[in-house]
């Protein structure tokens, strides 16, 4: 059976209550009677009752960006499951590239906020990726392997099955550089048969997204791929006619 695609928007630090009043009317507008994909969006935590007021009666999923490894405590500006499941969040970004390289989440942070999310009955979208010096230097599986081993050694393989993983190579984001199909289909199938090794029935199920720079302009070509299941979408989901052009790409 195939994978329904999900395509899943990350503002970012963007946004004003003006600005994403208009972006989401046009997303709902546009999203209306559109079948065989599923949308989310991501944004900043003080956009969240915003987006739970205008997204919960339509079919568009919203989530936060981060979640603290904590339930609750002394944790000053951290922000915990169970307040993003109070404004309704289905979805939680955990690992992105940015969070790693300029927070110092490493690993072992990364699978800690991976479990918080499960456990406040939220779906991680857990990110994965490789630098450009990475890259060139061939580590790219070693990376992505390390990244996501680290999550099924703390959490357990199966706890992947209410999960989303994203590969975003770090070199994609934000640079208009976009991994070919090829390149990106690589990688997934290796992320795919890597959780084979430890449970061979849930990772023909496992959603594995792409992000980095994609555009209505390569959606379709990314989304083709056999192991592509989607996209987590960056600057492009700040423009309702771009966002609304990936999604098309990938409904069936």
């Amino acid at each position: 059976m195939a994978r329904r695609k999900l395509v899943a928007g990350n503002w970012k630090m963007h946004g004003s209550l003006a600005e994403n009043a208009a972006l989401l009317d046009a997303v709902v507008a546009g999203m209306a009677g559109l079948r065989g994909v599923e949308c989310a969006v991501c944004a900043p935590y003080p956009y969240l009752p915003q987006l739970q007021a205008r997204l919960q009666r339509t079919d568009i999923a919203w989530g936060a960006q981060d979640v603290s490894e904590h339930a609750k405590g002394a944790y000053t500006g951290e922000v915990s499951g169970s307040m993003l499941r109070d404004f309704g969040c289905r979805y939680v970004i955990v690992g992105h590239s940015e969070r790693r390289a300029l927070y110092g989440e490493d690993d072992r942070t990364v699978a800690a906020k991976f479990m918080a999310a499960q456990q406040a009955a939220l779906v991680p979208i857990l990110c994965v990726g490789e630098t450009l010096e990475q890259r060139e230097a061939g580590a790219t599986e070693a990376v992505v392997s390390r990244q996501l081993d680290a999550v099924m050694d703390a959490a357990g393989a199966g706890a992947l099955a209410q999960s989303v993983v994203a590969y975003e190579p770090v070199w994609a984001i934000g640079t208009g550089r976009t991994a070919s199909p090829q390149q990106a289909q690589e990688v997934h199938e290796l992320l795919r048969r890597r959780v084979a090794g430890r449970d061979p029935a849930l990772a023909g199920e496992l959603r594995i997204l792409y992000g980095g720079s994609v555009k209505a302009a390569n959606a379709g070509d990314l989304f083709a791929m056999k192991d592509i299941d989607g996209g987590l979408i960056g600057g492009a989901s700040l423009v309702a006619a771009e966002f609304l052009a990936i999604c098309r790409a990938g409904a069936t």
